[in-house]
């Protein structure tokens, strides 16, 4: 139990409360309310935590030689979609076309994802190098002069690794450790991590990093899902699913990999976070199917991947580092505080984004999807930090530095995809690329 924190106690739980009403939960374990600030009592919604983190615009201006959002991004130079006449915002209308979400499965949802249009001189070479036989692929030095963050790296970053996911619509399943892409891979790889080391404070503890993350900034200026919950359109969150959905609707996936790698205390425990994350065994309750019940109530398209040709380069980069991390045994220690730091953010978020479906009558499914973080991720929270990185130092103390980074990093790019976002919505613009 932490000071002011809940009570973790193995599941399956049933509280009885003075009443005699009775509340159960079938987790793998529960936290508890103590502080009865919760909305969620008697479970954990995070509700205790202190307020005064540092304002994301000032976590942002720490990181060197690149602000939290890029030229474009600060002098509004942004591509917008076009706009609906009758409803003066960005027509994002995109009805979902099967019964992904709520059916038997069909298809369509099997279907591999096709790929998207280039972005730049990398992503055109890989393309044709995907689909043209015999076309080589891109020179690795191309990838060296490439902006780290922009979206031509960004975008070629994506297509190689989604090859060890669902692949795409006519690349074969053999080339997803084909030696020909590996250079490419290796020097996109290494472009984007030094971009990072560079931006990310260097040496910190994981006290530092989870220190800030546990407590609560009253200044909600950078805050998505705090825009969404007090002033968010439907349109604004049904834009914020499309974008969410390259990594909810394979979700928990990437932290997949660091199981092989860990041992021990941090091992059990992961496998019970993710165990968790992947429905304890029952397929409708996969995070990534409620996200899908999520994106059916907001009238979006299901299919896996069909958003990666609207979603910009900020919302690539957020999906590449978890599986940069993922793909490395070299890394584990900045997957793990990766996974630590979403775990460790998710239940104020989620509470909110709930607040915001509720509000503005998005559905039943879609509020649902946010509940259950908010209950679940109060968990996750406590085991990801006191045993999946316990653990994980208490048996290799000298990754102390790069679970930090871990966090640190995803932190960063978050920051840049807020700024992005709350920019463009705030000047009434769509935050989608055009397609």
């Amino acid at each position: 139990m932490d000071r002011d924190g809940p009570v973790l106690i193995e599941g399956p739980v049933e509280v009885v409360a003075d009443d005699g009403s009775v509340t159960a939960s079938d987790r793998f374990a529960v936290a508890v309310c103590t502080c009865r600030r919760s909305r969620a009592y008697p479970w954990c919604d995070t509700s205790h935590r202190a307020h005064g983190r540092k304002p994301a615009a000032e976590r942002a201006g720490r990181a060197g030689r690149r602000a939290a959002a890029g030229p474009a991004e600060r002098r509004g130079d942004v591509k917008t979609t076009a706009t609906d006449p009758a409803t003066d915002h960005p027509a994002t209308n995109d009805r979902a076309t099967d019964d992904a979400a709520t059916g038997p499965a069909t298809d369509r949802r099997l279907a591999e994802p096709a790929l998207p249009p280039p972005r730049g001189a990398v992503s055109a070479g890989l393309l044709a190098a995907l689909t043209t036989p015999g076309a080589p692929a891109p020179d690795p030095q191309d990838a060296a002069a490439a902006d780290p963050y922009g979206e031509d790296l960004q975008l070629a970053l994506y297509l190689l690794y989604e090859l060890h996911y669902r692949g795409f619509a006519g690349v074969a399943g053999d080339r997803e450790w084909d030696p020909a892409l590996m250079p490419l891979r290796r020097a996109l790889e290494d472009r984007f991590l030094t971009a990072l080391r560079a931006d990310v404070p260097a040496g910190r503890s994981t006290d530092e990093t989870f220190g800030e993350l546990l407590v609560e900034s009253p200044d909600h200026r950078g805050s998505v899902s705090y825009h969404l919950e007090h002033e968010g359109e439907l349109w604004q969150l049904r834009e914020y699913a499309m974008l969410r959905s390259l990594y909810h609707l394979k979700e928990a996936d990437p932290h997949a990999w660091v199981i092989p790698r860990l041992r021990g205390r941090a091992k059990a425990a992961m496998v019970a976070i993710e165990y968790d994350e992947f429905g304890a065994g029952r397929a409708e309750r996969v995070h990534a199917r409620l996200f899908a019940d999520l994106m059916a109530d907001l009238d979006l398209d299901t299919a896996y991947g069909h958003y990666l040709p609207a979603a910009p380069a900020d919302v690539l980069a957020t999906v590449n580092l978890m599986t940069l991390f993922g793909l490395h045994r070299a890394l584990r220690g900045a997957l793990v505080g990766h996974f630590a730091c979403v775990e460790v953010t998710s239940s104020p978020g989620s509470r909110r984004l709930a607040a915001a479906m509720r509000r503005t009558g998005a559905g039943g499914a879609a509020e649902r999807f946010y509940t259950e973080h908010v209950e679940a991720d109060a968990v996750h929270e406590q085991v990801v930090r006191r045993e999946v990185v316990g653990g994980l130092l208490a048996d290799e103390p000298h990754l102390e530095a790069d679970v930090a980074f871990g966090a640190d990093a995803t932190v960063f790019l978050e920051d840049r995809l807020a700024a992005r976002l709350l920019d463009t919505w705030r000047h009434g613009r769509s935050a989608l690329r055009p397609t």
